[in-house]
């Protein structure tokens, strides 16, 4: 006769669990109220008429737009956060946020001005796939699942463009005036580039304190399983507006 094994319901095990479903659970209660606020990555009415009725270069305006709407843009954050979730060098950080800022500052000017137009939930439904994508690299999923582990720079870079085309469906849907378009739209993205430095500063002062911690290790799962069901979250947001336009 088997006997049972003594490693299956250990306290440590059980709190373990638990701690993955509550932190499951307020990842997706939080998304979900904020995904179906007005506020959801979009852009408050205020600086919306001021987008509309600007003429000539506006540049410090549009900088402080830039960052304001990446600093709220918990999309794009989410990912970041993914991305440098086991990054412990600066240089790797360096590395992988600068092709994730050469990704969506390509897009998001090439969008604006070419006037190029994509879906914006299908865009955004991208978006939320992105942060899955890292959440499962962060836990191994690719190999374990699929035996391989994709390209991380490649896709960090391919994710980046469609980031970018967020941000450009989101100006896409203003009014806005010919006169200084193209010196305003590269001040929008100096700004989001300001932004994402200052937000990836606050993650990453925030992930040094927690890292030093003998809990991170065990919470590390935890916290990307959180951001996995982060991202379907995002996605199936995204993906019922898609299908309810």
């Amino acid at each position: 006769m088997n006997k049972p094994s003594t490693m299956a319901f250990t306290p440590q095990r059980i709190k373990a669990a638990l701690r993955v479903r509550w932190l499951t659970f307020t990842a997706l209660l939080l998304l979900s109220l904020i995904a179906t606020s007005a506020f959801a990555h979009g852009v408050a009415e205020g600086d919306k008429l001021f987008i509309e009725q600007s003429s000539g270069m506006q540049l410090i305006p549009f900088i402080y737009l830039g960052a304001k709407h990446m600093v709220t843009g918990y999309d794009h954050l989410l990912f970041l956060f993914g991305v440098i979730f086991f990054l412990y060098r600066m240089r790797e950080v360096g590395t992988y946020v600068t092709l994730f800022a050469i990704g969506h500052s390509v897009t998001l000017l090439y969008g604006v001005l070419s006037g190029t137009h994509l879906n914006p939930y299908l865009v955004d439904a991208i978006i939320g796939l992105s942060v899955v994508y890292k959440a499962l690299d962060n836990l191994g999923g690719f190999k374990r699942v699929l035996g391989f582990q994709p390209n991380t720079k490649a896709a960090v870079l391919i994710f980046g463009f469609f980031h970018g085309f967020g941000l450009a469906t989101k100006l896409q849907e203003f009014t806005l005036s010919q006169d200084g378009l193209v010196a305003n739209i590269f001040a929008f993205n100096v700004g989001v580039e300001l932004g994402q430095l200052l937000a990836l500063t606050a993650i990453l002062i925030a992930m040094g304190f927690w890292r030093r911690t003998d809990a991170f290790g065990r919470q590390a799962f935890a916290a990307n399983v959180a951001l996995m069901a982060a991202g379907f979250v995002l996605m199936g947001h995204q993906m019922t507006s898609y299908f309810n336009i």
